[in-house]
């Protein structure tokens, strides 16, 4: 589980299972303990708030458009003399601003980081534990790492506070399996109150209210809202120490991909994925969510044709 900063308050659940019932007293202890999601709930009215910037736009955000720059040329680089490039050249007169990571604490580290490599797709991850206790997630340090086998990672931190690691690194180091469900915008609030840094016998699948769906290949279900889910199996995980230090602060693990479940929903006539259809969100930096906005093509050149080109301009 990860934490949250900017909330809202987390509707009353109805009916109240054991799960929800100690839930609710644990955030009421005090009011600086209660949640409350920076995203709409239920006593949210239609006005902008500080948090929430304009209403959502529930329409499809997704359009494909020309390229930025269609008529770039070999060895254009930026094009400076329309937009966006003539803006974007204009911008170096403010200068650079550099960081000695290692003079800098990791605290420190982690929002300028986190803010720099954006967009971060979401792996919302099922696990379970050698006991069987279930448990929710989800992590922006993911992504596909090859095709053959198919394989992708996630890494988890440690806290610096307290040296524990993530439930869900612990039961997917257990167990050797788990699932990987992505995150689309109509269930963003559900995902992300599984964020919260609740005791370990708190279910985040019921205060979420997401549907688990039954595995074939692995133990840990797969999130039914989700339009794509992965069964994975533990690949190999590699503890991650900073130079000259023993200890470990991050983990990262590999999962082999043994199953893909997607809803004929979201795909092409082709069998890809359609991403105005998919409406995935993504991580930037602080608590901001982003949404897929545009998208273009570019095809990679073959050399074959770019090729009398480019050795006549050497000549």
């Amino acid at each position: 589980m990860s934490y949250l900063h900017k909330f809202r308050r987390l509707p009353t659940l109805t009916p109240l299972c054991p799960t929800a019932r100690r839930l609710s007293a644990f955030y009421n202890r005090d009011s600086a303990s209660r949640i409350q999601l920076f995203s709409s709930m239920s006593d949210r009215s239609d006005e902008p708030t500080q948090n929430s910037g304009q209403p959502f736009n529930s329409a499809p955000s997704f359009r494909e458009t020309s390229p930025p720059n269609p008529n770039w040329q070999l060895r254009q680089g930026l094009p400076d003399h329309v937009e966006p490039g003539k803006s974007w050249k204009a911008e170096e007169e403010k200068g650079w601003k550099t960081w000695n990571l290692s003079d800098i604490s990791p605290r420190e580290i982690y929002p300028l980081l986190t803010s720099c490599i954006v967009p971060r797709p979401i792996a919302l991850v099922s696990s379970t534990s050698s006991d069987g206790i279930p448990n929710l997630a989800p992590f922006s340090y993911f992504s596909m790492v090859a095709h053959n086998p198919p394989l992708l990672s996630i890494s988890f931190s440690h806290s610096p506070r307290t040296g524990k690691s993530k439930d869900t690194k612990e039961n997917i180091l257990a167990t050797k399996q788990f699932t990987v469900s992505i995150v689309s915008e109509p269930f963003i609030e559900a995902a992300n109150i599984t964020t919260v840094d609740a005791p370990a016998d708190i279910d985040e699948w019921d205060i979420s209210g997401l549907t688990r769906s039954a595995s074939i290949d692995v133990r840990p279900p797969w999130v039914k809202e989700s339009a794509i889910s992965f069964e994975c199996e533990l690949f190999h995980s590699y503890e991650i120490r900073p130079p000259n230090s023993d200890e470990v602060t991050n983990t990262l693990v590999l999962g082999l991909i043994k199953r893909t479940h997607i809803r004929e929903s979201v795909l092409t006539a082709s069998g890809t994925v359609d991403p105005a259809k998919l409406r995935a969100v993504s991580r930037l930096g602080g608590d901001m969510y982003a949404r897929i906005g545009e998208g273009f093509e570019l095809s990679r050149p073959p050399w074959t044709v770019i090729r009398s080109q480019v050795m006549s301009e050497t000549e």
